[in-house]
């Protein structure tokens, strides 16, 4: 099965986390299939969701793929358009 869900990046106290496509088995930071955008915690309330390929999350989600609840919420509260 194919999830949505967050990657870590970064390092030490200034996380980025890469959202990505992933096979769920996959540990969280292991291979993914593709990259479709990038969460900031640390900026401001508008920045934080950046280069988010909304097309492209719609095609993963087609081919049946599932969010995981964080970026679920994550689009809900900066109304990405799915």
């Amino acid at each position: 099965m194919i999830k949505i869900r967050l990657a870590r990046g970064g390092r030490t106290h200034m996380p980025i986390y890469t959202i990505v496509a992933i096979e769920s088995g996959r540990s969280r930071d292991g291979r993914f299939l593709e990259k479709l955008g990038q969460y900031s915690p640390l900026e401001k309330e508008d920045k934080q969701l950046l280069n988010v390929n909304a097309a492209q999350v719609n095609a993963w989600l087609s081919k049946g793929a599932e969010l995981s609840d964080t970026v679920r919420t994550l689009f809900k509260k900066h109304k990405v358009a799915l």
